[in-house]
């Protein structure tokens, strides 16, 4: 029964220094991932400054597999090479290390002086920056805590028949250890977990220095499993050249590592007798030379990823997302940018939407009209993937600036797809008609027309560039389009009142349908305009919320 006891310990210690690792990456990419993320990409010019920032930034994030799935991001997206990202994860491997170094000191008496500081900060729920890191300091001291309870209790039950039996179980053979080690860090999710629970028992002497480092070797190894099993980017298999490419290096290190342990346990142990310092060295010592061996050969490794996973998009089914990685969802500050890169295509296709619309105004060709239905389909397809995507991420891990950033790309792919249904449900049905009934638009209404959606195609791209930017300038740019699309429907209007005076039946028949199609795209402008420039606006407290003037004053009501 005491064995028992001693296992839901064991177990509670365990989780409290998963969640308190949990609690640190968490609260470090809510604070910073946006910043971090941008640093990363605008370092990804060359290989050594790609190693560093990926050591930095991981060192910071505490997770390996978030800053992977950013150089992944970056270079499935195609801005920037292969050699770059590889050099990122190589860099990022061995920043996951760091704090390993920092806690395998005894810092465990400042647990209380980081918890307390923790909840002080994040009550501070006023500044969302300030909050965020109330919940790194709370996850340290969360860790430290834990480290401290586990060596209590390891101390407590080390000498126990049963708790020896299953060291020597597990400890029969190395090869037995180091897949132990990388089920149970793919499982956990975090290597520095693992690695630190490592340290725990070689610096009680429960487990051999040899053990010790083959169980690391195995936690090396399931770190760098975990993003390549749970990425879901799709059948192209270019996404998956970066988390591939890392196992590989990881292989071939450990599987070195393995068969030179036996001199490398003697000459690190010559130089520490502490288990935990070892276990340490060793974790840094093996990613630091791992990446020293690898760097000059990222160039031909890069050029055997691509000619054995080359880039395959599947063009006959343009309605497949291409950027929703669903491993992704985990982080998300990457998650959030690839939603938001997929929605850039339904701003493409709602463009080609356009011109073919331009095309249908004087065409002939009825089967242009059913591949611009075909294109809507897709615009809805997109759209729901969008949404799938985005509502699968846990809201707990969600910052304020994250909410925001999810709404607004919620509220611009739904605004696209309410454009593409106007073109779909109204515009093309009204095509079909002049098809049916002969009617030629007059070459002043064609001219208008084109005008128009020459003009909406400017102002998708202008709502494409303020929905990335949010730039209140270019949203008050976009507002005032509204103003040409009013003055268009109204002039067509006062023409049709004056052709139907005048007797013009034939020409009447052309005007009301211009008229109708103006209606049209002032509603789709409006789609537009309401799905990007207008949230920039109200929250800079520049959208009047009525235009009706108030009668006891005579002016506009305030914001």
């Amino acid at each position: 029964m005491s064995f028992i006891f001693a296992l839901i310990a064991l177990a509670g210690h365990i989780a409290l220094l998963l969640w308190g690792s949990r609690m640190v990456q968490t609260g470090i990419q809510r604070a910073f991932g946006p910043s971090l993320r941008s640093f990363l990409g605008r370092a990804l010019s060359n290989r050594f400054k790609s190693f560093l920032a990926g050591m930095g930034v991981t060192a910071i994030l505490q997770s390996s597999t978030a800053t992977g799935l950013m150089a992944s991001g970056f270079a499935a997206g195609g801005w920037v090479d292969l050699v770059p990202a590889l050099a990122v994860m190589l860099g990022a491997n061995v920043g996951s290390t760091l704090i390993v170094q920092v806690l395998s000191f005894d810092v465990a008496a400042a647990s209380p002086a980081l918890i307390l500081l923790g909840v002080l900060m994040f009550r501070r729920v006023q500044n969302p920056q300030i909050h965020d890191l109330g919940r790194v300091f709370i996850g340290l001291g969360f860790m430290l805590l834990a480290l401290h309870q586990l060596l209590d209790a390891l101390a407590e039950y080390a000498g126990t028949t049963a708790f020896g039996a299953v060291l020597a179980a597990v400890s029969s053979t190395p090869l037995l250890s180091l897949l132990l080690a990388a089920v149970v860090t793919w499982a956990a999710h975090s290597s520095v977990a693992v690695v630190l629970l490592i340290m725990s028992l070689a610096s009680k002497g429960l487990i051999d220095p040899y053990q010790a480092f083959a169980l690391t070797l195995g936690a090396n190894l399931g770190t760098a499993i975990n993003p390549l099993l749970e990425g879901q980017a799709g059948r192209d298999l270019a996404s998956r050249r970066v988390p591939l490419g890392n196992l590989a290096t990881r292989i071939v290190g450990v599987a070195i590592a393995m068969a030179l342990l036996s001199p490398i346990t003697d000459l690190l142990t010559s130089f520490s007798t502490d288990g935990a310092r070892a276990v340490a060295n060793f974790h840094t010592a093996f990613n630091l030379l791992v990446a020293i061996a690898f760097m000059p050969f990222l160039t031909p490794f890069a050029s055997m990823l691509v000619k054995l996973m080359p880039q395959k998009i599947d063009e006959t089914d343009p309605g497949q997302p291409r950027y929703l990685d669903q491993s992704a969802t985990e982080t998300p500050v990457v998650a959030l940018q690839a939603a938001a890169r997929e929605v850039l295509r339904l701003v493409d296709i709602l463009e080609e939407m356009l011109d073919g619309t331009k095309t249908a105004l004087t065409s002939n060709d009825r089967r242009a009209l059913s591949a611009l239905r075909q294109k809507d389909t897709i615009l809805d397809r997109l759209n729901t993937a969008v949404k799938r995507y985005l509502t699968s991420i846990d809201p707990e891990e969600l910052s304020g600036s994250d909410r925001r950033r999810l709404n607004e790309i919620l509220l611009f792919s739904t605004g696209l797809e309410h454009a593409g249904d106007v073109l779909d449900q109204n515009v093309l049905p009204r095509l079909a008609k002049r098809l049916r009934r002969g009617i030629k638009l007059s070459k002043d209404e064609h001219r208008d027309l084109v005008h128009l959606l020459d003009r909406l195609s400017t102002n998708a791209r202008t709502a494409a560039a303020l929905f990335m930017s949010q730039d209140e300038r270019v949203a008050r740019l976009l507002a005032d389009e509204k103003i040409a699309f009013r003055k268009a429907e109204r002039d067509g209007t006062n023409d049709h009142f004056a052709r139907l005076r005048a007797g013009e039946l034939e020409a009447a028949e052309s005007s009301s349908m211009h008229l109708d199609l103006l209606r049209d795209f002032k509603q789709i402008n409006s789609h537009l305009v309401a799905a990007t420039a207008y949230p920039v606006l109200e929250r800079q407290g520049e959208l009047l919320q009525s235009r009706i003037t108030r009668q006891d004053t005579g002016t506009a009501p305030q914001p």
